[in-house]
């Protein structure tokens, strides 16, 4: 036998399933591959298979782009795990990285401003102590 292989540690799954019709508007599901916020449900009667069917809306939380879904309501469709961190921003380089602190006061600074607009009203709501 080969010593190669490396030992990982098992982690939780990136999704679970759900049924369609215990879905939510403003709740995520996975679209074609892509985590999606639900913006529109809208469901059909049962038809000659017996299956009401759910036409699903959502915008890509990472593109913003509109993915459309049509799934029958019994049907399993898999939600995104979702974590939501809050930070506090206590400094803004000059170079763009930000310092952010956590709740536990566990510091971050790998992160990078965008070069837009709201890069540009974020720099100077901090500069007037906002």
């Amino acid at each position: 036998m080969s010593d190669d292989f490396e030992n990982v540690e098992s982690t939780a799954s990136l999704t679970f399933p759900q049924q369609t019709s215990a879905l939510r508007v403003n709740g995520h599901v996975l679209i074609k591959g892509n985590p999606c916020k639900i913006k529109n449900m809208t469901s059909s009667k049962t038809g000659k298979h017996g299956h009401a069917k759910w036409v699903i809306t959502g915008i890509d939380v990472f593109t913003g782009k509109k993915h459309e879904l049509v799934s029958p309501s019994t049907h399993n469709l898999e939600v995104p795990v979702i974590k939501r961190t809050e930070y506090i921003l206590t400094d803004i380089q000059e170079d763009g990285y930000v310092a952010l602190m956590t709740d536990d006061g566990d510091m971050k600074e790998d992160c990078k401003l965008p070069e837009d607009d709201t890069a540009k009203e974020l720099k100077a709501a901090f500069d007037d102590g906002k």
